[in-house]
């Protein structure tokens, strides 16, 4: 029977060899399409971050993590209720662990905060938003870790450098590695990690940090100190803000400047691309894992949903999260923030 032009009646046998294999050949062209655009995505990617791997069994490897990551940015940035978004970068052809391996310390206890501060709020009204890097004198570059737990070192350093160009009105690229060889007396372990109030009181009692240019970065643990006891800066005293408390957190960088900070990354923060964060993590002070400065805050979204956060530097490049920093919510010790905040009086 006809219906139009279409014919509805029985295929004959001798045509339906021809019409199987046509059907599946669409079928599997369709389902070839993902892969196609995966591996197109891909070879961008490759190229932004200039990647060449040692085999094709081992770029098959990494483009099978890289699609978990494309995955997993594409169902983040889906949901309507998200508070920040998510992008590939370049850790998408990492795991987790591996990650873990390269940019974040061992998990640290936040001891020197826990029982005491010696924390006093300045008797000056605090503003309703602040970012300090808007009364730098000067350009502050985002620094890079590299492939070593070094954070704290840069939380430190970062830290000290903005105190000192607030005090002295000048910009001093300070030294990151003088921490990562010499400050083990003080219960830090180079690139396993470590913590900016021990770090600060290393410098205290050392005299103070070299500069970048005579102590220069490497990313390795040395086997030895080359501090060259000439500081470019000092550290006159240290104050730790009690831990859990961010009223406190708050009050000192509102008042006085940024402050060192520590919290606990988790698998999703590693794709942060802008926004405020709220993701998954924990909140335990024996759980921070990643060490920051926090340079100010502010309110998103005032008018609508309005969302609290804080403004970070990241030591990971200017090329990750909004130029090297991100924002992160405010307000409920998000990702243990407020375990163990402490920032340097400059000498």
């Amino acid at each position: 029977k006809r219906c139009g032009d279409v014919w509805i009646g029985p295929i004959h046998p001798s045509k339906m060899a021809t019409l199987g294999l046509l059907m599946h050949v669409m079928l599997v062209g369709a389902a070839a399409l993902p892969a196609s655009e995966l591996q197109t995505t891909w070879q961008t990617w490759k190229g932004a971050h200039k990647r060449v791997y040692t085999s094709v069994k081992e770029d098959a490897r990494r483009m099978a993590i890289f699609a978990q990551s494309k995955e997993f940015v594409e169902k983040h940035n889906s949901r309507v209720e998200k508070t920040w978004t998510a992008a590939l970068n370049a850790f998408s052809d990492l795991t987790w662990e591996e990650f873990k391996q390269a940019k974040l310390m061992d998990p640290q206890e936040c001891s020197a905060t826990h029982t005491s501060s010696n924390w006093t709020s300045p008797n000056v009204q605090i503003p309703e938003a602040i970012d300090w890097r808007d009364y730098l004198p000067g350009p502050w570059p985002v620094k890079n870790q590299a492939h070593c737990g070094s954070c704290w070192t840069f939380s430190t350093i970062g830290t000290m450098e903005a105190h000192y160009a607030w005090k002295y009105k000048a910009m001093v690229n300070l030294s990151e590695q003088q921490l990562v060889d010499c400050a083990g007396a003080f219960n830090n372990f180079g690139c396993n990690g470590g913590l900016p109030s021990q770090a600060f009181e290393y410098l205290h009692y050392a005299g103070g940090a070299d500069t970048e240019a005579a102590y220069p970065y490497t990313g390795v643990t040395g086997t030895t100190c080359n501090y060259d006891g000439n500081p470019a800066a000092q550290v006159a005293d240290v104050v730790n803000i009690t831990a859990l408390n961010e009223r406190e957190l708050l009050d000192a960088l509102g008042k006085v400047g940024p402050v060192s900070i520590a919290f606990q990354v988790s698998d999703d923060f590693r794709f942060y691309s802008d926004g405020v964060y709220d993701g998954v993590c924990d909140r335990d002070p024996d759980k921070v894992n990643h060490a920051v400065v926090a340079v100010g805050y502010g309110v998103a979204n005032p008018t609508t949903y309005a969302v609290p956060y804080y403004t970070v530097r990241n030591s990971w490049g200017a090329d990750w999260g909004v130029d090297g920093y991100f924002m992160i919510k405010r307000g409920v010790n998000k990702c243990g923030l407020a375990d163990c905040a402490s920032y340097p009086i400059v000498g």
